[in-house]
C-alpha cells in the first residue's frame, strides 16, 4: 500500500464528510439515477450500523478524507460463492490520480477472502474509473443489467 494512502473503516464520525461527498457523487454525471437526501442518509446508517450487508470504507490520503466506497455482499450461483458489490467508490477530484482509487479496489479484495466474484456499475463516459478498474482486473460483463424499482 503507498504509505501516504490508508483506508479504514467508515465511522460515525465520517457522517458529514461521507455525506457531503455521497451528494457530489449522486449529483455527477458518473451515475445515472440521484438519490435524495434521505436515501443517502438511510446508506450512511447502514454502513455504520450493525446491516451486516452494507460496509463502508474511508480513504484517506496524507490524513486528509480524500474519498469513500461502499459494498454490499451478495451470493453468485453462477460462481457458487460470495459477490462483492462495489455501490460506491468516490474520490474527490483534489485527491484523483494519486493511485487512491487502486488502493481502495486492493484494500476491498482484501476484506473479502471469500469472495469469488467483485461487480460494480460504470458509467461508460467515465473514462478514468474505467481505465482504473480495467487495471485491476476488472472486464465488462456480456450479461445486459436489468432493475424494477418500487414505488
Amino acid at each position: 500500500m503507498n504509505n501516504d494512502i490508508n483506508i479504514r473503516p467508515m465511522t460515525e464520525n465520517d457522517r458529514d464528510e461521507v455525506l457531503g461527498m455521497m451528494r457530489v457523487f449522486y449529483d455527477s454525471p458518473a451515475v445515472i439515477h440521484t438519490s435524495p437526501d434521505s436515501v443517502l442518509e438511510q446508506d450512511f446508517r447502514d454502513c455504520v450500523g450493525e446491516l451486516p450487508y452494507l460496509r463502508g470504507f474511508i480513504a484517506e490520503h496524507d490524513g486528509d478524507v480524500a474519498g469513500y466506497a461502499m459494498t454490499s455482499v451478495s451470493y453468485t450461483t453462477e460462481y457458487g460463492g460470495i459477490c462483492v458489490w462495489l455501490e460506491d467508490l468516490y474520490i474527490k477530484p483534489e485527491f484523483r490520480r494519486f493511485g487512491i482509487g487502486t488502493e481502495v479496489l486492493r484494500h476491498i479484495e482484501k476484506e473479502f477472502p471469500e469472495a469469488v466474484r467483485f461487480k460494480m456499475e460504470v458509467e461508460q463516459e467515465n473514462e478514468a474509473a474505467y481505465a482504473c478498474y480495467f487495471g485491476e482486473g476488472y472486464r465488462l460483463s456480456d450479461y445486459g443489467l436489468m432493475t424494477k424499482e418500487r414505488p
